[in-house]
Formats: structure tokens, sequence, C-alpha cells
């Protein structure tokens, strides 16, 4: 099934509970898609939410693309978030066009180290990064309720969260009088780059060729183990990308919790996207538009939040049947 067939689907199902709770599910839809998409302000929300997804989703592809199933974006948005407000609240004095790159490389590092960690057990001790990166999750998390519960916690607070970091350290914003700031420009860059190194570059062909088959790559003297090494590392470190855009172009602090769930998010856009880069943009848009729309669909229409929920939930349930359809079939003929 493809992903635009799993949409539909899932938004007929979607529709139909809506019904139930005694709305119409045109009037819904059109509260929700015309906030997040028509809307200028909303189409802001939009931009703003599409930036972490966007950008975690391509690490899960890279690794999907060398075979390894990275469940960790959500841990290294945390830990990109850590390196850059380190480095956005520590190093003070520097200008603007100096200290946003080496916020956004604090941010990097840190995630890619997260990313590393089970790349390195999975290339050298076998261990399944399903669940060393699941685990790391909520390691992560863990960490930065406790940074910005102690060390790096505003004096007086009233809640775990870190200072302001600086304002040379944050990211301009793109769209004016809204919360677009200059990681969509981060995330689709990412998408070009990441286009290019898959069809015209060396690395690009051995990662998937380690991902098709580590046999034949270790024949043709391709090192499996660095390579798994180098995206997972990579994956991590795009994630960690999210997490220092979240900080530096939005909330201005490091919060405990601040990721409303964009590492999982993205492990379904990776998935839906079918290895298509252009697709991944796509349906970064699509999920950003229903986490843009989904509290005015509940306050224009009255339909709950968790019906968003719901039809992600559908869509990647949807593709699911259609791959072991497809699987099935084939086996067959």
């Amino acid at each position: 099934m493809s992903p635009l067939l799993a949409i539909a689907a899932a938004l007929l199902v979607g529709a139909g509970l809506i019904l139930l709770a005694g709305v119409s599910p045109l009037g819904a839809y059109s509260a929700l898609f015309s906030e997040a998409l028509t809307n200028y302000f909303g189409f802001g929300n939009t931009l703003t939410k599409m930036a972490p997804l966007l950008l975690t989703s391509l690490g899960v592809l890279l690794a999907l693309k060398a075979g390894q199933f990275n469940i960790g974006g959500e841990g290294q948005i945390y830990m990109g978030g850590v390196g850059s407000a380190l480095v956005g609240l520590y190093v003070q004095g520097l200008p603007a066009l100096v200290h946003v790159p080496l916020a956004l490389l604090g941010g990097f590092l840190f995630g890619a180290i997260w990313g590393m960690v089970p790349g390195y057990l999975k290339a050298y001790r076998g261990v399944n990064e399903v669940i060393t990166t699941l685990l790391l999750n909520y390691i992560a998390q863990n960490l930065v309720s406790y940074a910005v519960s102690h060390p790096m916690k505003e004096p007086g607070a009233p809640t775990p969260f870190s200072p302001m970091i600086a304002p040379s350290a944050r990211l301009p914003v793109i769209l004016p009088q809204t919360q677009v700031h200059a990681g969509i420009v981060l995330g689709l860059a990412a998408t070009v780059i990441l286009w290019i190194v898959f069809a015209r570059s060396p690395v690009g062909y051995q990662i998937e060729t380690v991902g098709q088959n580590p046999t034949a790559a270790r024949y043709a003297g391709i090192s499996v183990e660095r390579t798994i090494l180098l995206v997972m590392a990579l994956a991590g470190g795009l994630a960690g990308l999210a997490g220092a855009g979240e900080v530096m172009g939005l909330k201005y602090r490091l919060f405990e919790n601040f990721s409303p769930g964009y590492g999982f998010d993205a492990i379904a856009i990776a998935f839906l996207s079918r290895g298509n880069l252009a697709g991944i943009a796509l349906i970064s848009l699509f999920f950003g538009a229903l986490r843009s729309g989904a509290n005015v669909m509940q306050r224009s229409a009255g339909v709950p939040v968790t019906v968003v929920y719901a039809i992600q939930g559908l869509t990647v349930l949807f593709i699911a049947i259609g791959l072991v359809l497809e699987r099935r079939v084939g086996e067959k003929g």
C-alpha cells in the first residue's frame, strides 16, 4: 500500500471516529487543515513542528538504509538539546556568527555520541540496536530532567528548566511574527545533502550495500562495523540537531520533557517514506500539519486531539498491512 493510500485510509477511519463523537468529519478536517496549511500563522506553526520531525526522521531513514533500526531518536533529541544548551549557556562573549554554529555543533555531537553507543554495541558486540536505542531514550530523558532540576536549574524557577541561553546562540526567525526558525532550513538542507550522498557518492553506495547484504559488502571490502558506527552516529547527530533547534530556535531554554514525542513520530515518517527523501519531507509536513491543526480542530469542532494521534497510528498500521500483503504476493509469485 502506498503512503498516499495509507494516509487516505487512515483519514477515512479517522472520519468514522469523528462521526462517533457526533461531529461532522468534513467540518473537523476543514478546521484542521485550513488552519495548518492555509492560515499564515497556522502554517508557521506547521513548519515549526515539521523541523524536528524532518531532521529526526532523516536520521531514522539513514540508519534504515544501513539495515539498522534506530528507535532512539527521542533520546538523541534530548541529548542534542543538552549539547546546544551547554554551549548557549556557558560559552559567552561570542558573536552570533560563531556562537550559533558552535551551539549547533554541540547539539550534533551530543546526539551523535548518543547514537554511537548503540552503533558500537551492535557493530562490535552484536547487541540488538532496537533494545539499546529504546532504553537510551529513557536514560536521556531522565538525564535532562536531572540536569534542569539540579545543576542547570534556573535559580528560583517554579518548575524544572534552565536559564535562557545567550541571545547570540539563538537561531533567527525566518517568517516574521511567527516562531518559524532556521531549523527548518537545516532540515531541508540535510534532505538535499543526503540525496546527494545516496545518489552521487561512494559512501551512499557503501551504506546501501551494507543494508542490503552485509556479506556481499564484506566481500567487496567494505567494513560493515565502521559503516554501522558511522550511520548510527550521523543518525544521532541529525536528531541532535532537531533538539538543538528546539532549544535555540523555539524555547531558548532547556526544559524537562521538551519533546512531545517527535522521535517516535519520526520512526513512522521514515517507514512511510519508503526510503524516498522527497517523500520524507512531504510526510513530515503532513505530520506537522496534524500536530499544528489538532488544537484548532478541538476548539472549533470539539474533536479530541487524540483523534489526530489515532490517525497517525492508523497510517502506520495501514502501511504495515500493505507491506505484509506485498510480501505474501511476492512469495506466491
